[in-house]
């Protein structure tokens, strides 16, 4: 009895003096501000045909946890500038226009989780997976790091909504932030908000090859939801919504993971508690 007795009393101290460090941790990162950080860390997967809106919402998601967003395509560029040894084996594929394998591009999320600080609270991973063995292969790859994936979140949209969306989408291609000539207009128009750099029209970001690139998309993506509805991880965002409205049903994913894991808490100091009285 008395043993059990110690022990919740010092998993109280524990949690106790956690909840003391995550508020002062918000306090500092965030200056008391209404809109904390909801977890220690995020790992997560954005899932969105083009247009759904992952280009808005994924820096969004980066400000809040100070994670870090690996978006495939921005990954393979970056390796083949800097000539890292994987940058140089996916670029001899490129040039003789093969695809990188699905070993490089884990390898390269692996080396961004290794080497890039941002990546300490945790990731955004946008374009990758898009078959089955590729989610497993990261799976895997993550399991062995203690960092699995705590969501697959697909913003759902369709098809004719996305035909008009994209076909006025302004694009800056340094940070992959993306605006909406009628949607999301930049404050200056073709300039980023950010860097004041000029931002461009994709030159496919047209209805007709909109519509070869969806039904790719549809065709990849339908078995890598249903594997991840599977492992318990799938979460669908309504993104036909305003950008903050889904900001909300985002936050209220990232909010859930607070409860639950306060919920998982209390069930195991009650379990403790109710051992020790009887």
């Amino acid at each position: 009895m008395g043993y059990i007795d110690d022990e919740v009393k010092r998993l109280h101290g524990i949690i106790e003096s956690l909840e003391g460090r995550v508020k002062a941790l918000e306090h500092r990162n965030f200056g008391g501000s209404s809109a904390p950080k909801t977890t220690e860390e995020i790992r997560m997967l954005l899932i969105g045909p083009p247009g759904a809106g992952k280009g808005t919402q994924a820096p969004k998601i980066k400000e809040k946890f100070g994670c870090c967003h690996l978006a495939t395509g921005d990954m393979l560029r970056s390796q083949v500038a800097k000539k890292t040894p994987l940058g140089r084996e996916a670029k001899k594929i490129m040039d003789q226009g093969g695809l990188v394998s699905d070993d490089i591009v884990i390898g390269m999320i692996k080396e961004e989780l290794d080497n890039n600080p941002e990546c300490k609270g945790g990731f955004i991973l946008d374009g990758f997976p898009r078959t089955v063995p590729q989610a497993e292969g990261l799976d895997s790859m993550l399991r062995e790091r203690n960092r699995p994936l705590q969501h697959a979140v697909e913003l759902q949209i369709d098809d004719a909504l996305l035909v008009a969306r994209i076909t006025g989408r302004l694009v800056h291609p340094a940070s992959g932030r993306s605006y909406h000539a009628t949607f999301n207009p930049p404050k200056v128009p073709m300039t980023d908000d950010v860097t004041g750099e000029p931002l461009i029209q994709r030159s496919d970001d047209n209805a007709e090859a909109l519509k070869k690139r969806l039904a790719t998309y549809h065709k990849q993506t339908a078995p890598v939801v249903e594997y991840y509805q599977k492992t318990g991880i799938h979460q669908a965002v309504d993104a036909s919504q305003e950008p903050g409205q889904v900001w909300k049903s985002l936050l209220a994913i990232f909010d859930g993971d607070k409860a639950k894991a306060g919920s998982a808490g209390s069930r195991i100091l009650g379990k403790l508690a109710a051992r020790s009285s009887s």
